[in-house]
């Protein structure tokens, strides 16, 4: 009997460890992006499992106490990010060719960003005593150095665009009559007084409003120990049981592999808010047995990259962006994952419909029974996974008081003591000695804190380089020039719109016309997401536009941007157009992980991926329009009885079914252009929350779609052999 957890490769030859040639590749692909691309080896690893260990015992230790200094424990937190970024980073990285040994010029680079972090940890108390807050020679030059440092390692480990748009936002922050650039570039770049470079310094450096601000404090405070709980988690054993159990449940059905992806991406995202990591580790396993019922390799892995970047949008763990969202909204986590979470339910739902609308297209079957796990044995197996599931969940939901950083400790304490447990147990079942099996959980437990320190790496650089951006947008004022630029373009549309629907007998122009105008405001501000996610990995993504473009929108909007029921539909707005980014071509590293597994055309992969994430889109305007979906009430957070929420999520899930069937232009055969265009109609009509005639309308549009369908079958023969 073949073995359906083996991926289709399109090299089938396989090396001494079991993996195929895609698999390696994919590998070592998210390795170099997420977890460092060096294969080091003797002290040198050694020294960076010291530095991983250390670093894990320093958070475990200031999330215990609790009592830390904030600047304190975020100058230390950088510096062990530091560390390991210039250790496992290698400027250059050469595809299939891991660098063995750090160079010297590494190791200079790496202990002076140290330095320059331990450097203010000393000189912090007096910086904000003696002197005031103003810097003197050394500390300039050591900020100087700080600010260079990040950059490059941002450069390693995110990639270019970052230290790009970073080092644009310092030259601007220098431009003025009193600034270093006194004014050469011209008077339109002239929006601000100007700032000398001790005063960039000081401003990024020396205080919480630039490199060491809420961003990174979140990372430093949280973030952390989630990452390091879906490490423990995924160690124990809890990932490989989810993909067995969605397997189990979904591998049988139509096109079930493809339905298992989803399935068991929906629950890696629960602890994971990597795609990339989420790709390779669910991947090899789903895009095989897609291709082998029928996918092609661009759509197996479009659907894996679809699915797992979604991961992001599950409550409770949905990635160190959604923390950072909470901090910036001044609410609770609870309250987040509680609104976040019809919406990503739907999200998912709305996937399953996608896979299935493509097994119809092909005209696909499932896996064997015989071939799958089985249910019952296999949650019988991993039942105990749920105990920590559960009680960070519940204990994050129910409980008003929970702190989050103290419940994500408490399950990795709880998550240890049932690895030692269980592999003792595993010993002894399997004929070893019970400290055999003590000795195995030690090495896993080893392995899980260096996988989630290696892991924190890029996210630690992003939030720190992310905070140049918001500490330049804060000294110079720039985000109130950028809302002046939207705003008026804004009102040059409305006041077009205004004319034209004044043409038109009936119809309230006024309405009409704020309508388009917001609309213009939310399609460029999709766009910029768009395309700084290219280069921008999701957590600096949404930090940069909850900086630039959240209040840009709010201003227009008229939202109160003190009231977080106002203003959370627009940071889940941005915050979703971030997570497309990740499937967006050309720079899609996700569809690059799935194309190598899948022999595919990464390109190809992505475009694929991107027309599946058009439900994501569709979804960002429905929340943004309908707050509801939220579970926003007027002017409070989960305020909306479930006698509204059920009918509201019913017709939501609708909406996408038919936009993804238009995207898709099949419902129950190919659709013809006009039923395109009516099941677009449909799905718009159901965006907004109107009368419930309205609703019924948009219903009765795509049950004449469906059965005008049904009707043509029956003279026709099918576009594909159903299954």
């Amino acid at each position: 009997m073949s073995d359906p957890t083996r991926p289709v490769s399109s090299d089938p030859a396989l090396d001494q460890s079991g993996m195929t040639e895609g698999e390696r590749r994919a590998l070592e692909m998210v390795e170099a992006a997420e977890t460092g691309g060096r294969k080091l080896f003797g002290w040198q690893k050694l020294l960076v499992s010291v530095v991983a260990l250390a670093w894990c015992a320093f958070q475990l230790y200031a999330a215990q106490v609790g009592t830390l200094d904030l600047l304190l424990l975020r100058a230390a937190h950088l510096a062990f990010a530091f560390a390991l970024a210039y250790l496992v980073f290698p400027f250059r990285k050469t595809p299939g060719q891991p660098q063995g040994r750090v160079p010297w010029y590494d190791w200079l680079l790496g202990t002076l960003a140290v330095g320059s972090a331990v450097y203010l940890i000393v000189r912090y108390p007096s910086i904000a005593g003696v002197q005031g807050g103003v810097l003197n020679g050394i500390d300039v030059w050591m900020g100087s150095a700080m600010i260079v440092l990040l950059l490059l390692a941002a450069w390693r480990t995110i990639g270019i665009a970052m230290p790009i748009v970073a080092g644009v936002f310092i030259l601007y922050a220098l431009t003025g009559p009193r600034g270093l650039i006194r004014g050469d570039l011209g008077p339109q770049l002239q929006l601000h007084a100007g700032q000398t470079w001790p005063q960039v310094v000081g401003q990024l450096y020396a205080n919480t409003e630039g490199i060491f601000g809420t961003a990174i404090g979140v990372s430093a405070q949280i973030v952390f120990l989630f990452v390091l709980f879906g490490a423990v988690f995924d160690k124990l054993g809890a990932g490989e049981w989810f993909m067995k159990v969605a397997q189990g449940l979904l591998g049988g059905f139509r096109g079930g592999p493809a339905k298992a992806s989803v399935l068991s991406s929906a629950l890696n995202g629960i602890i994971s808010g990597s795609a990339v990591s989420n790709v390779v580790t669910g991947g090899n396993i789903t895009i095989g047995t897609m291709k082998r019922v029928g996918y092609s390799a661009e759509k197996a892995g479009a659907i894996e990259v679809a699915s797992s970047s979604n991961g992001q949008l599950m409550p409770p763990v949905m990635g160190a962006a959604a923390f950072i969202m909470a901090q910036n909204l001044n609410i609770e986590y609870r309250s987040l994952i509680l609104a976040a979470a019809i919406p990503a339910f739907l999200c998912y739902g709305a996937l399953l419909v996608v896979t299935h609308i493509e097994a119809l297209k092909l005209g696909l079957r499932g896996l064997p029974r015989h071939e799958l796990p089985r249910v019952r044995q296999t949650l019988l197996a991993g039942w105990y996974y749920l105990i920590p599931l559960g009680y960070l969940i519940g204990t994050l939901t129910v409980n008003p008081e929970a702190i989050p950083e103290r419940i994500a400790l408490n399950t990795i304490y709880l998550m240890i003591v049932m690895m030692f447990i269980q592999e003792a147990w595993r010993a002894s079942r399997d004929g070893r000695t019970i400290g055999r099996g003590l000795l195995d959980g030690g090495r896993m437990l080893v392995e899980a804190l260096e996988a989630g320190a290696r892991s924190m790496i890029g996210i630690a650089i992003a939030t720190a380089a992310a905070g140049i951006i918001v500490g330049i947008v804060t000294i110079t004022g720039l985000g109130f020039g950028l809302a002046d630029i939207v705003q008026l373009v804004s009102e040059g549309f409305r006041s077009l719109l205004a004319g034209v629907a004044g043409l038109l007998p009936g119809v309230n122009a006024t309405a009409v016309a704020t309508f388009g105008a917001m609309l213009v405001v939310l399609l460029m501000a999709q766009l910029i997401a768009l395309i700084l996610g290219m280069g921008l990995p999701t957590t600096a993504n949404y930090i940069l536009m909850s900086a630039l473009i959240v209040p840009i929108i709010a201003r227009i909007a008229g939202l109160d941007t003190t009231n977080p029921a106002q203003m959370l539909p627009v940071h889940m707005f941005v915050f979703y157009f971030g997570i497309m980014a990740d499937s967006t071509p050309p720079v899609a590293l996700a569809a690059f992980a799935a194309a190598a597994i899948s022999g595919g055309n990464p390109v190809a992969t992505g475009v694929q991926a991107f027309q599946y994430e058009l439900r994501t889109a569709l979804l960002a305007y429905m929340m943004f329009f309908n707050p509801s979906l939220l579970l926003i009430a007027g002017n409070r957070l989960g305020g909306v009885p479930w006698t509204e929420a059920i009918p509201m999520v019913i017709f939501a899930f609708i909406g996408l079914v038919a936009f993804s069937a238009a995207t898709l232009r099949f419902l129950h055969r190919r659709t013809t252009i006009l039923q395109t265009l009516l099941l677009l109609v449909a799905s718009f009509i159901l965006i907004i929350p109107t009368h419930i005639l309205w609703n019924l309308a948009a219903l009765g549009l795509i049950a004449l779609v469906y059965f005008w369908q049904k009707a043509g079958s029956r003279n026709e023969p099918p576009a594909v052999v159903a299954a």
